[in-house]
């Protein structure tokens, strides 16, 4: 039997529960995504991820902005993560092209929610832990589970944009799974653009790429779209570079100390 304190429990202010309705609209945007999915409107699935990406973008600064930050929204947003962007990305890749594959393809599509899971229950704890070393400040630990999801819709976006059939391959599509779920359950770091500041001398020039990146995508956005992921996945090595020299020279000091 449930105790009960005897107290009324308070009405919750809006700013508490602004958050958690971005957040919401990030799942029933990811969970349309597998209707349809389910329906063949491939392109409109991949959209639907991409629309739970925006929202997921949102509201943790909708959180910040009106100080609404809470415990039940980071739990919330987290399983919300793992069904926009781990389960709808799998499901939706093994039903576009690996159906009709040998069996392997669904333990390829299985991979991407459970490793999803797992970067994600890796990132809750870290909120717990001691703050990361200054030389971490520019990267995340593992690929986000966006940008995981959108690595590993790659070869459909790209198939959208030219029609070519080999990006609808077996080999093509699961090498893409295996290695966008691999990289979010990896410890490797991935850009973080969050503490990035651009010099006022540049502001201009980054305001008129903007503008002519947001242009191009709608005027080819399946082009665009892979592009930016494919450029995503290849800075995950030249990250791992910058990183190293970083690491290496926040710890000489001490090093030289001993």
């Amino acid at each position: 039997m449930l105790k009960t304190t005897g107290k009324r429990i308070k009405d919750l202010p809006l700013n508490r529960i602004a958050p958690n309705m971005v957040t919401m609209m990030a799942l029933c945007s990811g969970v349309t995504s597998l209707r349809f999915g389910m329906e063949g409107n491939f392109q409109m699935a991949v959209l639907a991820i991409v629309a739970a990406a925006f929202f997921d973008a949102l509201d943790g600064r909708v959180a910040r902005m009106l100080n609404g930050s809470s415990d039940f929204g980071a739990e919330l947003d987290s399983l919300s993560d793992v069904i926009c962007f781990g389960v709808a990305p799998g499901v939706l890749m093994y039903r576009w092209a690996l159906t009709s594959a040998d069996s392997a393809g669904w333990v390829f599509a299985l991979f991407v929610p459970v490793c999803c899971a797992l970067r994600l229950a890796r990132f809750n704890v870290m909120l717990d832990e001691e703050p990361q070393p200054s030389y971490w400040t520019h990267f995340f630990v593992g690929l986000p589970a966006p940008g995981g999801a959108f690595v590993a819709m790659t070869p459909a976006m790209l198939y959208f944009q030219t029609g070519i059939e080999a990006f609808k391959s077996g080999p093509v599509v699961e090498s893409f799974l295996l290695i966008s779920a691999l990289l979010m359950a990896s410890r490797l770091p991935t850009i973080s653009l969050k503490h990035i500041r651009i010099p006022v001398h540049f502001v201009v020039l980054v305001m008129a790429l903007a503008g002519f990146y947001l242009g191009a995508m709608l005027y080819r956005p399946w082009l665009i779209f892979s592009l930016t992921f494919l450029f995503y996945l290849a800075s995950v090595p030249v990250c791992s570079i910058i990183f190293l020299r970083l690491k290496k020279k926040a710890e000489a000091p001490k090093t030289e100390a001993k």
